[in-house]
C-alpha cells in the first residue's frame, strides 16, 4: 500500500512562503505530496514560482497537484458558465507549469438544473471538454523540441482531471453524482472529499468500516486502487457543511481511517490532502495516527504469529489454544472483578457507641417558686398606671 500525505498550500510554518521552500519543508516533515490552492484565480506573477517548483517535482518525484477555482458554476447561462471555464483555463495553464498530477474543479450549484440526468449529462459533457483541452496542452509526446522547459510533458501522461465532492445540499456532487460522471468520462477521477462525504451524509463516516463502505462503493464502480482525497475536521449541521476545523475538535476522526488503510487498505494506493486550518500540522497528526494503527496490527500479527508457534509446540491446533487462552483470560478478569467486589463489600469499623448527653439536674420546686415571685417583682416594676391602649 502506497499513503502520501501533504497539506492544502504552503506550509504555515513556511518562513519563505513561496511553493519551493513549501515543498522543502514538506519533505523535512515526512510528507510527499502538496496541493496548490489557487482560490478565485491564477495570478500571473506566480508563473515563476510555479516553474521552479514543476522542475523540483520533476527531478525528485514530489507529487504536486493543483485546486481550481472554489467559485465554479458550470450548470449556469452561458454567461456564467463561460465565466468559470475561462478560470479553468488559468488553472489547467498553471498545473502544466507547476507540474501536477491531479486538477481539482469543483461544479457548483444546481441552478437552473434539478437533481438527476440532465445535470450529470451536462456536467459530463463540460468535464470531456476539459480533459481534452488538458490532452492538447500537455501535447504530443512525438514533438519532443516543444517542451524543452517543461521536459514532464513528455515523460508523463497528463494530469488527471478531479472531480470533487461538495458538501452543501444545493451544490451539485454527492458521492453518487461524481462516480457517475467519473464512470463516463475517461480522464476525471472523483475526489473524495471526506469532510464533504461526511456532512452531506449527516455524519456518515464513524467507524472504519464505514470507511471500508465507501472505498467498496468507488472500486465497485470504477475499478482500479488509485484515490485522490482531502480530510479535514468539519463543523456541519442539517447535512451542510459550515466550516473546515481541526481534526481533533470534529466528530469526524481520522483514527478509523487509519485503521481501514493499516488492516484492510493493502490494496490502495491513496494521497490524503490535509484541508485543516492547521495544515501541516493535522498532516503530521494523521500521519502518526496511521503509524501507530500499522504498529498495533503488527503487534497483533506477531500475537498470533507466537501462539500458532506454541500451539505448535504442545501438538495443539491454534484454534484450540486460541480458545484455552481465551478462557482463562475469561477467569483471571472473572476473578479480579470479585476481588475489586470483595474490596468494595468490606464495612468499616464500628465507631464506638457515643454516651447519652446528660440532663440538667431538675431544680427544686422552692426554686421554681423563688423565679416566678421574682418575675411578679419585674412585672410590676415596669407597670404603667393608666391604662395601655393598642397602638396598632
Amino acid at each position: 500500500m502506497s499513503l502520501k500525505l501533504g497539506p492544502a498550500g504552503v506550509p504555515l510554518s513556511c518562513k519563505g512562503r513561496t511553493i519551493v521552500e513549501g515543498m522543502d519543508d514538506i519533505t523535512t516533515l515526512g510528507l510527499e505530496t502538496m496541493e496548490i490552492q489557487t482560490v478565485r484565480t491564477v495570478q500571473p506573477k506566480h508563473f515563476d514560482q510555479y516553474w521552479q517548483a514543476g522542475v523540483l517535482s520533476h527531478k525528485t518525484n514530489f507529487e504536486m497537484n493543483l485546486h481550481g477555482p472554489y467559485y465554479a458554476e458550470l450548470l449556469g447561462n452561458r454567461r456564467e458558465r463561460s465565466r468559470t471555464l475561462a478560470k479553468m483555463e488559468a488553472s489547467i495553464q498553471a498545473a502544466k507549469v507547476i507540474n501536477a498530477r491531479h486538477i481539482v474543479f469543483h461544479v457548483g450549484p444546481y441552478l437552473g438544473f434539478s437533481r438527476g440526468k440532465d445535470a450529470n449529462e451536462q456536467v459530463a459533457n463540460i468535464m470531456a471538454g476539459v480533459v481534452e483541452r488538458v490532452s492538447e496542452l500537455w501535447g504530443d509526446e512525438s514533438l519532443e523540441e516543444q517542451h524543452i522547459a517543461f521536459p514532464w510533458l513528455n515523460d508523463d501522461t497528463p494530469a488527471l482531471v478531479g472531480i470533487e465532492t461538495s458538501g452543501r445540499q444545493e451544490l451539485w456532487g454527492t458521492l453518487e453524482e461524481v462516480l457517475e460522471v467519473s464512470n463516463h468520462v475517461e480522464g476525471t477521477v472523483p475526489v473524495l472529499n471526506m469532510a464533504h462525504i461526511h456532512s452531506r451524509g449527516h455524519g456518515r463516516l464513524r467507524t472504519s468500516e464505514d470507511y471500508g463502505e465507501l472505498f467498496d462503493m468507488v472500486r465497485d464502480t470504477l475499478g482500479g486502487k488509485t484515490f485522490y482525497c482531502h480530510f479535514s475536521g468539519v463543523e456541519h449541521r442539517m447535512g451542510n457543511a459550515l466550516h473546515y476545523t481541526q481534526v481533533k475538535k470534529s466528530d469526524l476522526k481520522f483514527e478509523p481511517l487509519a485503521e481501514f488503510l493499516a488492516e484492510d487498505g493493502d490494496w490502495l494506493d491513496v494521497t490524503v490532502i490535509s484541508d485543516s486550518p492547521l495544515l501541516e500540522h493535522d498532516a503530521m497528526f494523521m500521519l502518526q495516527q496511521y503509524d501507530r494503527s500499522k504498529h498495533r496490527l503488527l503487534e497483533k500479527q506477531a500475537r498470533d504469529e507466537r501462539r500458532i508457534k506454541l500451539a505448535l509446540q504442545q501438538g495443539l491446533d491454534p484454534e484450540e489454544l486460541a480458545a484455552r487462552e481465551a478462557e482463562e483470560k475469561k477467569k483471571r478478569l472473572a476473578a479480579e472483578e470479585a476481588e475489586e467486589e470483595s474490596k468494595k463489600g468490606k464495612k468499616p469499623a464500628k465507631k464506638p457507641a457515643e454516651k447519652p448527653k446528660e440532663k440538667p439536674a431538675k431544680k427544686p420546686a422552692k426554686s421554681k417558686e423563688k423565679d416566678a415571685k421574682a418575675k411578679d417583682d419585674n412585672d410590676d416594676m415596669f407597670e404603667d398606671d393608666e391604662d395601655d391602649d393598642d397602638i396598632f
